[in-house]
């Protein structure tokens, strides 16, 4: 189920405190940066990715690339950064979202 407005908004506040834990320089969305993509989100929900200049595509393509490929919901982008979100009901702290409305 797609991310409301509301959760958007929420997880984007707790973003503006992360630092860039995954880079995207020359070689694009290869292999390695979703093995690592991955491997962060064993440890958190919410990861901030930083879209370097040497890059072959730009922030927009590259975020729905790398959150197709890491099945993530992309939160918002700033510039060259962007911030990806994928529920891990594994981990003790988990980030709470107001709930989706439903629409019956």
């Amino acid at each position: 189920m797609p991310l409301t407005g509301k959760q958007k908004s929420v997880l984007r506040s707790i973003g503006q405190l992360l630092e860039p834990v995954v880079h995207i320089g020359k070689e694009g969305v290869s292999e390695a940066a979703v093995v690592t993509t991955d491997d962060v989100f064993r440890r958190r929900e919410l990861i901030k990715v930083r879209v370097l200049k040497g890059a072959p595509e730009d922030a927009d393509a590259t975020a729905v690339t790398l959150a197709a490929a890491t099945h993530s919901d992309i939160v918002g982008r700033v510039g060259f950064t962007f911030l990806l979100y994928r529920p891990n009901p594994t981990l003790k702290e988990r980030i709470a979202l107001p709930p989706a409305k439903n629409m019956e």
